[in-house]
């Protein structure tokens, strides 16, 4: 699977968590960027990354994510 098919994954997940059809993730949205996304709906959106992509987060990694862009280069490491 290549980055953009990871993205368009990550582009239907946070449709989902997030019940919104009109969010278009970039590799610059944060969680400033779409409204209800905090503490409780980024484990709910990791959850839902971790099935779909059938990978299995370390907090370490998680910490550090800074935007989409970096969490889509972490699921294509991991997939890898």
């Amino acid at each position: 699977m290549n980055r953009t098919e990871i993205m368009a994954k990550l582009n239907e997940i946070f449709c989902d968590v997030f019940d919104d059809e009109d969010i278009v993730l970039s590799d610059d949205t944060t969680a400033d960027d779409i409204e209800d996304w905090d503490s409780l709906e980024q484990i709910n959106l990791l959850v839902a990354i971790e099935k779909q992509f059938n990978i299995k987060f370390q907090l370490a990694d998680v910490a550090d994510l800074e935007n989409v862009g970096a969490m889509a280069d972490l699921v294509e490491k991991l997939i890898g």
